[in-house]
């Protein structure tokens, strides 16, 4: 089902009494998604301007970032985990309510990034299921809101609603700001 979210429930293809209440669900959740900032490093600066007057989310219905996880239904991780962050990062995602999603920000939260070592998490879905993967270091706020919608579509198309439970869909969007791909570096080059 396609309708345009620009005129609300007047886009629907049927009106709410007539339309599936699947359709009306999966609007209703796209449409509010709280978003409970993690953001422990550099790429918080650019989460906290996507807040902003110039990008924003309020558009996409997330005008306000929870400070609670039980209000809070996206967990958007932005910045290096730590081993001695990754249990608060896990009890934080067990508390918010369900259905939740997680867009890991930035290559430290994805893979680590820079940071190769015993303090450093190596990517975020080793302890809580990501959904939307935003490249980048830091990603800019167009990538941040390429991921959300990303997200929505998601949402929309009912494909996170058939995921296991644990794990989540892993899609990684394209940079969208601006600064050029990073480039795979391998093993052998960095020693």
């Amino acid at each position: 089902m396609q309708w345009d979210v620009s005129k609300g429930l007047e886009g629907l293809d049927h009106n709410f009494i007539t339309g599936k209440l699947e359709d009306v669900v999966k609007w209703a959740r796209r449409m509010s998604v709280m978003p409970a900032t993690f953001g422990l490093a550099c790429c918080a600066i650019e989460m906290m301007g996507t807040g902003g007057a110039h990008y924003d989310i309020s558009r996409f219905g997330m005008e306000t970032f929870r400070a609670s996880p039980r209000q809070a239904d996206l967990m958007i991780v932005a910045g290096r985990v730590s081993q001695k962050m990754a249990p608060v990062l896990r009890q934080i995602y067990d508390q918010m309510m369900e259905p939740k999603w997680v867009i890991s920000m930035g290559v430290c939260a994805s893979s680590g990034g820079m940071f190769n070592n015993y303090a450093i998490v190596q990517g975020v879905d080793q302890i809580v299921p990501v959904d939307v993967y935003a490249p980048g270091c830091p990603p800019g706020p167009e990538t941040l809101i390429h991921a959300i919608n990303t997200l929505h579509e998601k949402i929309r198309d009912g494909e996170l609603t058939r995921r296991r439970p644990g794990t989540g869909l892993g899609i990684s969007v394209e940079q969208r700001d601006g600064q050029p791909e990073p480039q795979a570096v391998s093993l052998s080059a960095r020693n």
